[in-house]
């Protein structure tokens, strides 16, 4: 199968050089020093579940790979746009796209720019990111992709790129409802963002502390709420579970959100907390801890760079 990576990151540029060691044909999007890195040295990967070193097609434009059977959409949010603009002249009658990202909005955004047939859902589950330009790392054992089709005709590529997956013991799963999918892992990654992010520390000291494990679980609390409004069908139990759930992850995990705002760079919050503070209004509903935690992280979501008025 011919998979283009649009964003080389920790999701784009792990779960592809694991397809590419699964014997695939993957191609990496990306720039900058990453991209030199690559070119150069080859993908590196730091994991528990292996270790890998790999010579890598790496492209800056996505024409330059040629068109794809799957293009793992994996950029950063405030790249969406941009990144799908590239692709315009790449996606065939036979791509289909799969949003990788964070968030729950991606899914209408790449519908703006390609047919809805070839548009499918996804979320993937793993904590990673660059370690440094060329190198992945991989931290703990989740290490997941699930994705869904949203109309009939994306069925036969949709078990093909599943088989893929399996062939590259990649742990992936097809969801029947890729929507509430979503937002199962959107409740959750809210919450982790934005506890790991405004308290500058990792889950273990989220979850040792009273005052903002409440925090973590509100947040989800405010994002699930959400989500029954606007009719996804999660389930009644959900915040309980994913509690318990966070319990058995490394108490050294943190967000990519937190990763980025201690580097200096740009950050996903108005897609986050953000866009749950957004969508509550927009639903008639409150969401005070999301709405705070965006308003306390605005004056860094360009990054360093940023300057105060």
């Amino acid at each position: 199968m011919k998979i283009l990576c649009m964003g080389s990151g920790g999701v784009g540029g792990y779960f592809g050089a694991r397809l590419q060691q699964g014997g695939n044909d993957v191609a990496f999007v990306a720039r900058g020093r990453h991209l030199a890195a690559m070119r150069k040295d080859g993908l590196t990967v730091h994991s528990p579940h292996g270790d890998a070193v790999l010579k890598v097609k790496a492209v800056e434009q996505p024409r330059e790979a040629g068109t794809p059977d799957i293009v793992l959409f994996a950029v950063k949010l405030w790249d969406t746009d941009g990144a799908a603009g590239q692709l315009k002249g790449v996606v065939g009658p036979d791509t289909y796209v799969i949003p990788f990202q964070n968030g729950v909005e991606s899914i209408e955004r790449l519908r703006r720019f390609f047919p809805e047939k070839n548009v499918m859902g996804g979320s993937a589950y793993i904590a990673s990111r660059i370690e440094r330009p060329g190198v992945i790392e991989h931290i703990g054992q989740m290490s997941r992709l699930q994705f869904g089709v949203l109309l009939e005709n994306q069925k036969p590529i949709a078990a093909a790129f599943l088989d893929a997956c399996k062939k590259a013991k990649i742990n992936a799963e097809l969801s029947d409802d890729i929507v509430r999918s979503n937002w199962e892992k959107f409740v959750f990654l809210v919450a982790l963002s934005t506890a790991t992010a405004v308290a500058r520390a990792p889950l273990g000291v989220i979850r040792a502390d009273p005052d903002l494990r409440r925090m973590f679980e509100q947040a989800m609390r405010e994002t699930w709420t959400l989500g029954r409004k606007r009719g996804v069908k999660l389930a009644d139990d959900f915040i309980e579970a994913r509690m318990k759930f966070a319990e058995t992850l490394p108490a050294e995990m943190k967000a990519s959100m937190a990763h980025d705002l201690e580097a200096g760079n740009r950050l996903e919050a108005p897609w986050l907390c953000g866009a749950v503070a957004r969508m509550a209004r927009e639903s008639g509903i409150e969401a005070p801890v999301n709405a705070t935690v965006f308003a306390a992280l605005k004056p860094f979501i360009d990054g360093a760079q940023a300057k105060a008025p």
